[in-house]
């Protein structure tokens, strides 16, 4: 539907735009024939060109492709303080999981304006289709059953009616009995040049436009302008066959005397007769004003610019591989392999062996372990002699994957250490609740911060509720009526007897009574535990969040300290950390919605038991009153 409106905007204005500069342009000249196809040029504009959409593509620079290698080692010194490539930044992963909250949406009343304007466009058009074929059904009329007389391309039709002459293709229908022979000679000049330059068509184009785009005024205007220009290349054609051109004016101003017209041709009466006739008497327009035809073109370019262009961005493909050089061990001398099982002591000694035996500085930190005393953290820094530094860091709940350390010398002789894993990673990723962080860097050594993880919104305390007991309230006894006349004692007898049996029926009903009260009182209870229970853990939540905004803070500014504002892979991380923290609004939004609902529901229920209480206390006030 909405592009539905925008076609017409756009259609409008491009209308719009044609019928003004023929207005402020071409009314006054006297290039009938070319104002005529400028016309039915904007008609056809204003319906093609909204669909005529021109594509730029924008090409981007795609980001360099990391050639895979079987070793993770480091990269040469490039940019100190900086990672020298995507694949060596660290990369936020989202720690938070949102939690599922169930919202009951109360559905409102809302008014579909779409539908609505779509009705009345609808309607619109039918009536004007049912009047289009009404016309055409009174043209039907007039031309059935007629005696035709054929001259050339031309049928005529002599009718009765007192109607203006008209013509509709090769007919021309006329009231011979109503004009001279001169008169009759200058109208049916007038008429053959409509139906030799078939007006007709540009008649029914411009019906069939006001019947589409009716809510549209200008169109209206725009069907007069082209049933007005029309009359002027008639009377023009016909004024160069008829001697006498003050006859042929004075035939205009009688026939304005016949009101009735036949919808859909070109009727000889027209409107506007004053404007015909100064236009037959105008001098012929200089054949350079033909450059104000050319006046919409700059419009018409500037509507493309402004709404016909439609922008994509490609990458561009990478004809060769950026490849990260890396460091290799020529010659293994020796290789150490860590496993989930390495104890601490193996740990402290081996920066020491690796700095006595091959005079290599390693430095083993962070190490976590679970309850079974595996591995789930360490972080390994490493330095060859040529300088080069390498950081692994694995992180995660689970015990950790084995990893080598390589030692041995490179192609130019000098030692060498390299740390193999069993996953070749380069690039930081999660697999299995395993956080796995590989940094290759020059001289400087930096340490990347690992983002908090925001705590989870407490949800309201849930559990099945006392079962309401099954009281039908209808099948409450109802008391008797005391007779009006107290000293009726046969009467008074019979209510006697009645109120007994009353009493006895109440003794009967009432623990159903008492029942309906203790599940109130029990329902309200427990609502007011549950309610305490998720105060209190709000207030722990609300500490929660203060201490999780701190630690994103100390976060933020670690990460700008260490690469920067301008890093791309910063920029990544905050936008994946934002998203992460807008469905986490989300999901509070929803849980806010569903305290609403819950909070409906409970004053739902104390609105029953008031009611309940109400008819307990009016059931009792009429117990007394009989």
């Amino acid at each position: 539907m909405e592009a539905l409106f925008i076609f017409i905007l756009k259609s409008s204005g491009l209308l719009a735009m044609f019928y003004f500069a023929y207005i402020f342009l071409l009314r006054k000249e006297t290039f009938f024939n070319s104002s005529r196809w400028f016309l039915i040029a904007g008609l056809i504009t204003s319906v093609v060109l909204p669909f005529v959409v021109y594509t730029k593509v924008i090409w981007v620079e795609a980001p360099p492709a990391i050639a895979s290698t079987p070793i993770i080692t480091t990269t040469e010194n490039a940019v100190k303080n900086i990672p020298t490539s995507s694949q060596d930044a660290i990369v936020y992963t989202p720690q938070y999981k949102p939690t599922t909250v169930t919202v009951v949406e109360e559905k409102d009343f809302e008014i579909n304006w779409s539908l609505i304007l779509a009705v009345v466009y609808g309607i619109g058009f039918l009536a004007f289709l049912i009047k289009f074929a009404l016309d055409f059904y009174s043209l039907h009329s007039v031309l059935k059953g007629r005696k035709i007389e054929q001259q050339n391309d031309f049928k005529f039709i002599d009718v009765d009616e007192n109607i203006a002459p008209f013509s509709y293709f090769d007919y021309i229908v006329y009231n011979s009995s109503l004009y001279t022979a001169a008169e009759l000679e200058n109208i049916l000049e007038h008429e053959k040049v409509h139906s030799d330059q078939k007006h007709t068509v540009d008649v029914l184009i411009s019906r069939i436009f006001c019947m589409l785009f009716w809510f549209n005024p200008i169109v209206w205007l725009y069907k007069k302008a082209i049933l007005q220009n029309l009359e002027f290349i008639a009377d023009s054609e016909a004024s160069k066959k008829i001697a006498d051109k003050k006859a042929y004016q004075y035939t205009l101003l009688k026939i304005t005397t016949h009101d009735t017209c036949v919808a859909i041709t070109n009727h000889f009466y027209q409107s506007l007769i004053k404007k015909r006739i100064v236009m037959l008497n105008k001098n012929q327009s200089k054949k350079r004003n033909y450059w104000k035809y050319s006046a919409v073109i700059p419009a018409l370019g500037a509507f493309v610019l402004l709404f016909q262009i439609r922008t994509i961005a490609q990458e561009k493909k990478q004809d060769e591989v950026a490849v990260v050089k890396r460091d290799t061990v020529k010659d293994s001398d020796e290789t150490i392999k860590i496993t989930k099982n390495t104890t601490d002591k193996e740990l402290n000694e081996l920066p020491g062996k690796l700095k006595a035996n091959h005079n290599l500085d390693v430095e083993i930190s962070d190490v976590k372990r679970n309850t079974k005393e595996e591995l789930t953290a360490i972080q390994i820094k490493v330095k060859s002699d040529s300088g080069k530094k390498q950081t692994i860091k694995i992180d995660g709940d689970e015990a950790i994957k084995d990893c080598e350390l390589a030692i041995g010398t490179d192609e130019n002789g000098a030692k060498s250490i390299n740390i193999n894993t069993d996953r070749n990673l380069r690039m930081p990723i999660t697999i299995r609740n395993e956080r796995i962080i590989v940094r290759n860097h020059g001289e400087s050594d930096i340490a990347a911060p690992v983002p908090p993880t925001p705590p989870t919104p407490p949800a309201f305390p849930s559990g099945p509720l006392p079962p309401a007991p099954a009281v039908d309230m209808s099948k409450m006894p109802k008391p008797p009526v005391a007779p009006r006349n107290s000293k009726d004692k046969v009467a008074m007898q019979k209510f006697e007897k009645e109120m007994e049996e009353f009493e006895k029926k109440m003794e009967n009903f009432q623990p159903n009574i008492d029942a309906m009260s203790a599940y109130g009182d029990a329902v309200s209870e427990i609502m007011s535990k549950r309610e305490a229970i998720y105060e209190k853990e709000m207030a722990k939540y609300e500490i929660a969040m203060e201490k999780f905004n701190a630690q994103m803070e100390k976060f933020n500014y670690d990460f700008k300290f260490s690469f920067g504002d301008d890093s791309k892979d910063y920029e990544n991380s905050m936008k994946q950390y934002e998203q992460d923290m807008k469905q986490y609004e989300l999901d509070m939004k929803q849980h806010k919605e569903n305290m609403k609902q819950h909070a409906k529901n409970m004053k739902q229920h104390e609105k029953e038991m008031k009611q309940h209480e109400k008819n307990m206390k009016e059931m009792e006030k009429q117990n007394k009153k009989a």
